[in-house]
């Protein structure tokens, strides 16, 4: 008897343990924004960590569409995106953020999931963060720190997004330690007023630049 194929060593099972709904919308938590609604069950918003009602974050409104490709360039369908980042004024809302000189949002948690669907795609609408301090006293560019989860993944993968078209980039002191040649994969390309496209490809040509953690 033949052992398990690495496509069935994890998953897939993530879009019934942990989406929620509105949880790929950190502007308003609320819609269906990124997540698969026909494969949560009833009540499964309950676990939405957003559940205190809100009102519309502070900042510019994004939106970053894209897709999850396997080594072999197929989307896939039952994959999420976990983000993570700080608000529009550069601060995070954790305890360990403790610079009282920039501004918390009530209404931002930086934290959101977004399950791709049945063509790979994921979609998020977020703020854009502002710069928040680097190593050796540096301000690092504008991101959003993700990690990746799909069928036959045991650890989670872990990479950014950045935004093309900020100036700041070429100042950023972890885009700097990237190759060249594969800093693109890190960039959310425009695709129209607030909409950025961002695809991840988890292996192969054009892969997606991962970091340890």
């Amino acid at each position: 008897m033949s052992g398990q194929t690495p496509w069935q060593t994890v998953g897939p099972f993530f879009h019934y343990a942990l989406p929620w709904k509105g949880g790929a919308d950190l502007v308003e938590g609320k819609g269906d924004a990124g997540a698969r609604m026909d494969l949560l069950p009833d009540g499964h918003y309950t676990l939405n960590p957003n559940d205190q009602p809100r009102g519309a974050a502070k900042g510019a409104v994004v939106t970053i569409t894209g897709t999850l490709f396997d080594g072999d360039g197929v989307p896939i369908p039952d994959g999420f995106v976990e983000l993570w980042q700080a608000n529009a004024a550069g601060r995070y809302d954790s305890p360990d953020d403790t610079r009282a000189e920039v501004a918390l949002d009530p209404d931002f948690i930086g934290f959101g999931r977004a399950a791709t669907d049945a063509d790979g795609i994921f979609t998020i609408r977020t703020v854009k963060p502002g710069r928040v301090p680097g190593p050796g006293n540096s301000l690092q560019a504008p991101h959003i720190a993700i990690s990746v989860m799909a069928r036959g993944i045991i650890k989670r993968m872990v990479s950014r997004i950045y935004f093309a078209d900020e100036p700041s980039n070429a100042e950023d002191p972890i885009l700097d330690l990237v190759p060249p040649a594969r800093r693109a994969t890190l960039l959310a390309v425009p695709a129209g007023e607030g909409h950025y496209r961002f695809d991840i490809r988890l292996q192969g040509d054009g892969e997606t630049v991962f970091f340890d953690i």
